[in-house]
């Protein structure tokens, strides 16, 4: 059974849309909060409505980096879930590093030969509370982070960002050297290649992005669609 046909069925959209009306719903009563709200920063109507219009225009950039890389999501585990994932979390790397996971959980490669319709539901799974457990933490420790993280810190915020980073890096570089495993076998080659031009793309983009930092928000989709195109093109070669 090719799982595809049920992660893209009509019953499976169905299944989300509440989901994803229901964030629709609090963007709309967030909006119009902020507009409610801005007497209290002596801001007229027009001027509220012009910082909307700035936001909404500076939100592109990222959305469209989001909307590359759920390309890829939708082409492994479908249109609904991807839409649903990312209405709710918005963090789509996130997202394909669970859905990653939740496949070499099971000895399988996300999307690959032997995935099916028991791997597409683990992915559900996975991300679900992969989620889950963002809203939960939050939930119960947004109003003692501050003690948190200058406990962890000792003062210093610089080293919250290093062990972000850190733990980041831990990730990421564990899923690209699995891949790359792979790209070792005989005939896998492409795998490699992407790895390899993606990884040059993101530092040439990070160089140009600091003459543009409009760009950064673009890197993360740019540099995997060079890594695609260079894998497709070492294909036909």
């Amino acid at each position: 059974m090719d799982y595809l046909s049920k992660a893209n069925s009509m019953y499976l959209w169905l299944a989300v849309s509440p989901v994803v009306l229901i964030v629709a719903l609090q963007a709309i009563i967030f909006v119009r909060k902020a507009l409610d709200s801005a007497k209290y920063a002596d801001l007229s109507h027009d001027e509220a409505m012009k910082a909307f219009r700035v936001g909404a225009t500076s939100a592109i950039g990222p959305a469209l980096g989001v909307f590359v890389v759920m390309l890829g999501l939708m082409a492994a585990i479908g249109g609904p879930l991807a839409w649903q994932r990312l209405a709710i979390i918005g963090a789509a790397p996130t997202e394909l590093a669970a859905a990653n996971m939740a496949a070499q959980a099971q000895g399988v490669s996300l999307g690959g030969e032997g995935y099916g319709l028991l791997n597409f539901a683990n992915a559900t799974w996975v991300m679900a509370l992969n989620g889950s457990a963002w809203l939960l933490t939050t939930a119960l420790f947004s109003d003692k982070l501050e003690k948190i993280t200058h406990k962890v810190s000792g003062g210093d915020a610089k080293k919250i960002g290093i062990l972000g980073t850190g733990a980041m890096l831990g990730a990421m570089g564990f899923l690209v050297s699995n891949e790359i495993n792979k790209g070792l076998k005989p005939g896998a080659g492409g795998i490699i290649v992407a790895a390899v031009a993606a990884f040059v793309s993101m530092l040439v983009l990070e160089r140009i992005a600091k003459k543009i930092p409009k760009l950064v928000e673009f890197n993360l989709g740019i540099a995997m669609v060079i890594g695609m195109i260079a894998a497709v093109a070492y294909n036909h070669m």
